[in-house]
């Protein structure tokens, strides 16, 4: 049988199978216990040819107290794979404090602030194209690669405070403050989110800053070595575009790193892509391009391209099946798979 009728034949298995419960919560008077996640099962062939398998799957566990109409407390912990792949046993530990009228207060290891206002790209496949793509896994890309547009200085390695303001006309912002840590001294991070959700074209911007002090084999990418410099600082922007059922974005990241020490891993990644939905079908298309060591004279810059169609068929709210094709390091695939929501 040949690659294209064994994928074929994979995702209507994954689209054929039964429907899975809804969200675990449980609340008592004032107190709300809530388990959330999915899982994704697929394959996937790098050049057409025999299928590997790829597995990814997140767990988020959170509990709150509500004190009274205008403040909640809480504690959130969740894991991945993302997270167990870097030797990780934990992706968000973190407690908070939240004030409708205010904002937010979170203290704990968790994203920067900047991340999480971030904005990533259309995608409607299940290769975690924004966060850690999964595709690299089986394709290892020549050179170093920045695989993310969103900007981040650490999850899990450094003790983080978050403060946000509460999103007011549409406009959301927020500082956070990180240490502790061996991988650099300090890291500060702001972000701003401007959304304008009225009228037939929805709009969302976001820019993202960070300034890291002494990185010490800093490596929180994917694909790019660690590095060790004076500092990093980190610029990003992104926006997306509604209209009806489709999804326009555009996305960039801008990493420097000052006299930095062995292999480079600085430079910048934009992206594009679009989505449309109909009914129960989702389509879209996602390209990006990485360039990395282009402030370095002394060394070869590495550019690589990744583009990617990506079809989405939801079976149900909690099930659905994907099927995705492609290229990224001058090698082209092809994926499939099928994702549970809980």
């Amino acid at each position: 049988m040949n690659t294209a009728k064994k994928t074929l034949l994979y995702a209507l298995f994954f689209i054929a199978l039964p429907q899975f419960a809804n969200a675990l919560q449980f609340d008592y008077d004032r107190v709300s216990v809530k388990l959330t996640g999915y899982g994704t099962v697929g394959m996937i062939e790098p050049d057409f040819k025999s299928p590997l398998f790829i597995g990814d799957w997140r767990a988020r566990g959170q509990i709150t107290y509500t004190a009274s109409q205008e403040y909640k407390f809480g504690l959130v912990y969740a894991m991945d794979q993302a997270a167990l792949d870097k030797g990780n046993f934990s992706r968000e530990t973190f407690a908070f404090v939240e004030s409708k009228s205010l904002g937010r207060i979170e203290v704990g290891f968790t994203d920067s602030i900047a991340r999480k206002l971030g904005l990533g790209l259309p995608d409607v496949g299940g290769l975690r194209i924004n966060d850690r793509p999964l595709f690299n896994e089986k394709i290892i890309p020549d050179g170093p690669v920045i695989a993310d547009t969103t900007l981040t200085s650490g999850r899990s390695n450094s003790l983080r405070l978050n403060i946000a303001s509460a999103p007011a006309t549409g406009v959301q912002y927020g500082i956070s403050v990180a240490g502790i840590t061996d991988n650099y001294d300090w890291a500060i991070d702001g972000g701003i989110k401007i959304k304008n959700s009225s009228g037939k074209v929805k709009t969302a911007y976001s820019v993202g800053a960070s300034f890291m002090k002494n990185p010490d084999d800093f490596d929180n990418e994917v694909y790019t070595p660690g590095v060790t410099a004076d500092w990093r600082a980190q610029v990003s922007l992104g926006m997306n575009m509604q209209y009806n059922s489709w999804i326009w974005g555009t996305t960039a990241r801008v990493i420097y790193d000052k006299n930095p020490i062995g292999p480079v891993s600085d430079g910048f990644v934009v992206g594009t892509g679009i989505s449309y939905d109909l009914l129960k079908y989702s389509i879209s298309l996602t390209y990006m391009f990485s360039d990395t060591g282009v402030w370095q004279k002394n060394v070869d810059d590495f550019a690589d391209n990744m583009a990617i169609a990506s079809f989405r068929y939801k079976y149900s709210e909690f099930v659905d099946g994907w099927i995705s094709g492609g290229i990224t390091s001058k090698a082209p695939f092809i994926s499939a798979g099928m994702r549970l929501i809980f």
